[in-house]
């Protein structure tokens, strides 16, 4: 039986991924901080801090897992993209998969992101697009691409590196962009915004969970761009939401201002997505914002602090467009 072992489980990508992974056989093993919060049939959980290499060695040991999905890493809005800890992140990251290795693990994936390109270049392409990161997050991560590379060309595991661009869904962080004009829509609060004009691929995250569970079930190597392929303005996403909520009163462009380094254009090159691994999203941005729209209906008025903690731990959130100030309208 092919017996998966999926770290970040109770943040905003992982806990998408594990009844996908149910519905494909895998016998799953979820590794989180903290109790699950994810209700699952035939799952087993395993409290580990990835952090602590003997806990992490402990738990492979035990289950010896055929495969990995790797989605940790703690991207609190605001602060992670030049935080310390991308480093220690690097460091855990590569404890997991020496460990991994060592207990006869046979197929990683583990997710990377955009942030890796050079952004200036707009248009993203694995086999074409220079890495030239922006910050310390991308530049952990690329390096971190890098090091899992060599290591298993070395040690004979089949490995690759998800690049996802920009997501969304439930359990997102209430501060990025969706759920924040969401929220305040609902609430009959302004949603104060930049002008909007930047251009981004976003997938709903239950796409992006497919996604990177199919890419674990293929023989894939190496970076894999995972986006919609489909650019879309941050003013179109917040007047789509406007529109559903029948509240484009309250939406404020340009009242925060824009960063002047700030990109036009990201999106991805999802032809490898599309040919090499035959993947397609399903849902497309009107089905995904009413999907986002309704749990969040049912999620806003829970306490603040319990939200924020569900959609924090070890996710692995995607850099959007940011204002000066850091604040992602």
């Amino acid at each position: 039986m092919k017996k998966v072992l999926i770290t970040g489980g109770t943040g905003f990508i992982g806990r998408h991924c594990i009844p996908l992974l149910v519905a494909r056989d895998y016998e799953v093993h979820a590794l989180s901080s903290r109790t699950s919060g994810v209700e699952e049939r035939n799952v087993h959980w395993h409290r580990a801090d990835l952090f602590e290499k003997g806990q992490v060695f402990d738990v492979l040991a035990r289950v010896k897992p055929t495969h990995l999905i790797h989605t940790a890493w703690c991207v609190t809005p605001g602060s992670y993209q030049n935080s310390p800890a991308n480093i220690e992140w690097v460091k855990a990251s590569l404890d997991l998969v020496q460990a991994f290795a060592r207990q006869g693990g046979r197929r990683l994936v583990i997710t990377g992101s955009c942030a890796e390109y050079d952004w200036r270049f707009g248009y993203c392409s694995e086999s074409l697009t220079p890495i030239v990161p922006r910050d310390l997050y991308g530049t952990a991560k690329h390096s971190l691409q890098l090091m899992v590379s060599a290591y298993s060309a070395n040690v004979g595991l089949s490995a690759a590196w998800a690049r996802i661009f920009f997501l969304y869904g439930p359990h997102e962080h209430p501060k990025r962009i969706v759920p924040s004009v969401v929220r305040s829509l609902l609430s009959g609060s302004p949603a104060r915004c930049s002008e909007g004009d930047q251009i981004r691929d976003y997938l709903y995250v239950g796409d992006v969970a497919d996604a990177l569970v199919t890419l674990l079930d293929s023989k894939i190597q190496g970076p894999l761009n995972i986006g919609s392929g489909s650019p879309v303005s941050i003013k179109e996403i917040a007047y789509t939401i406007g529109h559903k909520l029948k509240r484009s009163d309250l939406i404020e462009l340009g009242a925060l201002p824009l960063s002047p380094d700030d990109p036009p254009l990201v999106v991805a090159n999802t032809s490898r997505l599309k040919e090499a691994l035959g993947w397609e999203p399903t849902y497309g941005l009107n089905r995904g914002i009413d999907l986002t729209i309704e749990w969040w209906r049912d999620n806003m008025f829970r306490s603040s602090s319990a939200v924020v903690k569900e959609t924090t731990e070890f996710e692995s959130v995607k850099m959007e467009g940011r204002s000066s100030k850091g604040k992602e309208r």
